[in-house]
């Protein structure tokens, strides 16, 4: 199980009050700590769906779906 802010693939609909608190979060704590770790991949102030699809399954997980969501977090289950 993956749990993730709520964040729109698309940056333009991420423009609202809790999106900008989730981006403001992420460029001062979750992209500096992701690249400070070896891997580094620091996908951006936020990730979505589409492109965390990518990294899952890049990493053997072989399917990859939204379990649930609610108006501030998505919710994922991969398995191999």
């Amino acid at each position: 199980m993956i749990v993730e802010p709520f964040a729109d693939d698309k940056t333009e609909n991420n423009l609202n009050p809790v999106g900008r608190v989730y981006y403001s979060a992420s460029t001062l704590i979750c992209t500096p700590a992701s690249l400070a770790q070896d891997v580094g991949l620091a996908l951006g102030a936020q990730a979505g769906e589409k492109r965390l699809r990518e990294v899952v399954t890049s990493g053997g997980f072989k399917r990859f779906r939204r379990a649930a969501e609610t108006p501030f977090n998505l919710v994922f289950e991969a398995r191999a």
